[in-house]
């Protein structure tokens, strides 16, 4: 019987990248490749992070994960076929120190260096994770001043951000850029144990030899 513990994600990493091709599909496609993420069948959910969940790095998660996989993301895109125009996707991320979940938070746009995104990507995660919080903030304030106030409360400890650019192709390509945080819901997905290993290699060196 599936339960709620089945969904609950055990690890996650962020990943980002960035496509271009002659077919706006083909560029997205593309861009998920250089995140690492285009064999999946991907599976968008909105944006609490449980605090129980464990930030691995990206090749450690792409390693398990399946082809062909069901795999939850949060995924901010956006896509642009006109020169020269930047294009932006990023991933902001907030963590509270005593609390069950902190917030995920997307943006996508465009003219927005990286360094803006980031910090607008930040910005959201914080302030929704503040309002949950009942941390006062003063919405006039740039983020700068606020993420100190934040973390000077003592109850959100941290904040970060994964962040894609890119300039419209001078030809006229399609370009796509992403930014993702991908979901692992077993942490031994796609790992084999040594027997498991063992045999399936011993299947396929069969196979070659036509036995």
């Amino acid at each position: 019987m599936v339960n709620g513990d089945d969904f609950m994600p055990k690890e996650c990493f962020f990943t980002k990248g960035v496509g271009r091709h002659a077919q706006k599909l083909m560029s997205f496609e593309l861009a998920l490749r250089d995140a690492g993420i285009e064999k999946q069948n991907l599976v968008r959910v909105s944006s609490i992070y449980p605090t129980s969940c464990k930030i691995i790095p990206v090749k450690e998660g792409t390693s398990k994960l399946k082809p062909g996989q069901i795999t939850f993301v949060v995924l901010a895109e956006t896509a642009t076929d006109e020169p020269n125009r930047l294009v932006c996707a990023g991933i902001g991320l907030a963590i509270p120190r005593n609390h069950a979940h902190g917030y995920i938070a997307e943006h996508h746009g465009y003219g927005m260096s990286e360094k803006r995104t980031e910090d607008l990507c930040e910005d959201l995660a914080a302030t929704m994770l503040a309002t949950t919080l009942g941390i006062p903030f003063e919405a006039d304030k740039n983020w700068d001043e606020r993420e100190q106030q934040y973390k000077m409360s003592g109850d959100i400890v941290k904040t970060r951000a994964v962040v894609q650019t890119a300039e419209g192709d001078k030809s006229g390509l399609w370009t796509s850029v992403i930014s993702a945080v991908v979901f692992i819901l077993d942490k031994n997905n796609g790992e084999k144990s040594a027997p498991e290993a063992s045999n399936s290699d011993k299947t396929i060196a069969d196979r070659m030899a036509g036995t």
